[in-house]
């Protein structure tokens, strides 16, 4: 799959670039999507601290007063949660939001993201990421003339582009992340993915190895 190669900069010249098509070129398929993404959510979420409740709790089981008589409440234990230092009633219990999910699927999810905006012609690849001067508004102009749309990805190398990541910083409808980070849930959320070529090389590379994986 060729692709025109697109620059901030306006004298240079256009070429095109060769896309792996068993990365780029795949027929998305929505419950694979589904699955990773829905794995990767519950990968984020945290669980809430356990807290002691009555059978937790060290101390005595001794009934510490007599049944009648004493003039107050009838009480087996000082594990109760009525007294100070009890079980706490109801409290929150540790959960398990670290679902497994196989490597392949991981690998199989992220290249069908990849080629869904490929297919979808969302898909933009940069020779480079500078940006003169490292300002915002010079950004603001190179991507008017570019026609993203409303939300996009940009994908760097190893580290995204210093001037970028300056320029962008306060444009809230951009997003940025080295090609170790691209992930399926972020690719997909945004209405337009940005590859640079480093992205390219670094992606391609990492499904050639074996059991290459998101």
């Amino acid at each position: 799959m060729k692709v025109k190669v697109s620059s901030f900069d306006a004298k240079a010249k256009a070429a095109d670039v060769e896309l792996n098509d068993e990365v780029f070129g795949l027929d998305p398929r929505a419950d694979i999507l589904h699955r990773v993404v829905t794995w990767q959510l519950e990968k984020r979420r945290a669980t809430a601290r356990g807290t002691r409740e009555r059978a937790d709790v060290a101390r005595t089981g001794k009934k510490f007063g007599r049944q009648k008589g004493g003039g107050t409440a009838r009480h087996g234990d000082r594990r109760a949660p009525v007294f100070i230092g009890g079980g706490k009633a109801h409290g929150a219990r540790v959960r398990d939001f670290n679902p497994s999910l196989n490597k392949k699927i991981r690998a199989l999810g992220l290249k069908m993201a990849l080629s869904s905006h490929a297919k979808a012609g969302t898909l933009v690849v940069m020779d480079s990421l500078t940006v003169e001067g490292n300002k915002t508004k010079t950004l603001k102009g190179n991507l008017e003339k570019l026609g993203f749309g409303k939300t996009a990805l940009f994908i760097d190398g190893d580290a995204v582009e210093t001037s970028f990541a300056l320029a962008a910083g306060n444009l809230a409808h951009l997003n940025m992340l080295p090609a170790a980070g691209a992930n399926v849930y972020d690719i997909l959320k945004h209405d337009t993915l940005v590859l640079t070529r480093a992205a390219v090389e670094k992606l391609e590379a990492r499904f050639a190895l074996p059991g290459g994986t998101n």
